[in-house]
């Protein structure tokens, strides 16, 4: 297997970062300027960039992104998910352009009909009954959590290690180099000791996860049925049905949160290879940009729920919030859903990314590299391994981030942009074979550079 040359490495990066700060004067210029933001940046995550300073953002349709200096980038990180459908799909911009203009009102605290047509779409797709908005996956999922726990007495959730869930306090536990249980590092202002809320095991360990579940204290499992923020972990087969059989064995809720797993097809991975959870959380893709999440239980999980008068579901028993369900929201999911992410979009999606996948294993192996990628529908990502990692720890200790950030720096420098936390390409409904052809042209250009081939 090839090697990389750490000092080719880094006088390449070099070379990359000086060539990305004289060609983006204008952003460069906006983030030394930028002193009345936290870190520089609207959010601190912001600064995760392979480059001296983030690229400012100027303008985007489909898969294209403008920044401020005039350089056109194809899109494959598509806000992380949250632009799957593409950056202002047509269908999306009328549905808000009406909302804000002919009809009007924004945020109301009423209903409209549009809900439930959104409500009965999701349970079309993904199978339950009963459907809620939030505004962001981590509250979907907040939520979810504190109904588990108020139905069914326990107080412990269970979650893989390196999952990804948003900001939620208690999915911040990681199995540690001594195999137990411990806080993620990094984890900021933790409200209690994670292990006081959460359980952890690593996926793909149905041993594991038996042994965490059978203290009786874990109120729900809530898991990504395939990771995604730590490269693309698959199940292996048989995987799914232990755990539904665990849980049920053991008298325990499965929460699956489809949030970037949605790339898998129409209904996410839920409907793909059909999972039977009691409840689904998914957001980011279904708004078009808007934000915008939901989560959806059983009828029968739900009924629970409402028949418990001492539960304040209304005012402040802490679900809900002010925004969540706004009109302008529930809009864009409608014409999402309707319009934008179909079966034959995603048939699309799917098959450009087969292609993607294709090219880089033949790039791998033309190259003898030993690096691995894995598919989930419309998204894939490579990990600097091979075989690819089956569970979180290992996709972690996979992590290279010198390699990465000179990887993502040359292709943003070449038009090309991925995602900055990761990894990952996705495809939306705009994205071309010719799109996925110049990234795979551009990469094979800097693996050459990088191996002096």
């Amino acid at each position: 297997m090839t090697e990389i040359d750490r000092d080719r490495l880094a006088e390449l990066f070099e070379r990359e970062r000086a060539e990305f700060e004289s060609s983006h004067p204008k952003s460069k210029a906006a983030y030394a300027a930028a002193d009345h933001l936290f870190g520089r940046v609207p959010m601190t995550w912001m600064n995760k960039k392979s480059g001296s300073f983030p690229i400012y953002f100027e303008s985007a349709r489909g898969n294209r992104v403008l920044d401020i200096d005039g350089h056109e980038y194809i899109d494959f990180a598509l806000g992380d998910t949250g632009s799957m459908a593409g950056h202002s799909a047509p269908e999306v911009v009328a549905a808000v352009q009406r909302r804000i203009g002919e009809q009007g009102g924004l945020t109301t605290m009423l209903p409209t009909e549009d809900a439930e047509w959104v409500g009965a779409e999701l349970a079309r797709r993904f199978g339950m009954d009963r459907w809620s908005f939030a505004l962001t996956a981590t509250d979907a999922n907040r939520w979810v959590i504190r109904l588990v726990r108020a139905l069914t007495g326990r107080s412990k959730i269970l979650f893989h290690s390196y999952c990804y869930h948003g900001s939620v306090d208690e999915s911040l536990i990681v199995v540690g180099p001594d195999g137990h249980a411990m806080s993620r590092p990094g984890n900021v202002g933790e409200p209690v000791d994670v292990l006081e809320t959460s359980r952890v095991a690593e996926f793909n360990d149905l041993e594991a996860l038996e042994r965490e579940l059978a203290h009786g204290d874990v109120a729900a499992v809530l898991i990504e049925p395939a990771l995604t923020n730590i490269g693309i972990v698959l199940p292996e087969p048989g995987y799914h049905e232990g755990v539904r059989g665990l849980t049920r064995k053991y008298g325990t809720l499965l929460i699956i949160d489809e949030t970037h797993t949605f790339s898998a097809g129409p209904g996410g991975m839920t409907k793909a290879i059909d999972l039977d959870p009691d409840i689904v959380v998914i957001g980011k893709a279904i708004g078009g940009g808007i934000p915008t999440a939901a989560y959806g239980l059983s009828a029968d999980f739900a009924e629970k729920a409402l028949a418990r008068d001492d539960l304040d579901l209304i005012d402040m028993g802490g679900v809900g919030g002010t925004l969540a369900g706004n009109p302008l929201s529930v809009a864009a999911m409608r014409a999402t859903l309707e319009h934008v992410l179909t079966e034959k979009a995603f048939a699309h999606m799917i098959a450009t990314c087969d292609v993607f996948t294709q090219g880089m294993n033949d790039i791998f192996d033309k190259y003898d590299l030993p690096w691995s990628i894995n598919q989930l529908g419309a998204r894939c990502e490579y990990r600097f391994a091979k075989p690819y990692p089956r569970n979180g720890g290992e996709a972690n200790a996979a992590a290279d981030g010198d390699l990465e950030d000179f990887l993502h720096l040359y292709l943003a420098n070449r038009g090309i942009m991925l995602t900055p936390f990761h990894n990952m390409a996705l495809m939306c409904p705009t994205t071309t074979v010719a799109d996925v052809e110049k990234h795979h042209e551009v990469f094979e250009k800097a693996i050459r550079e990088l191996l002096d081939a």
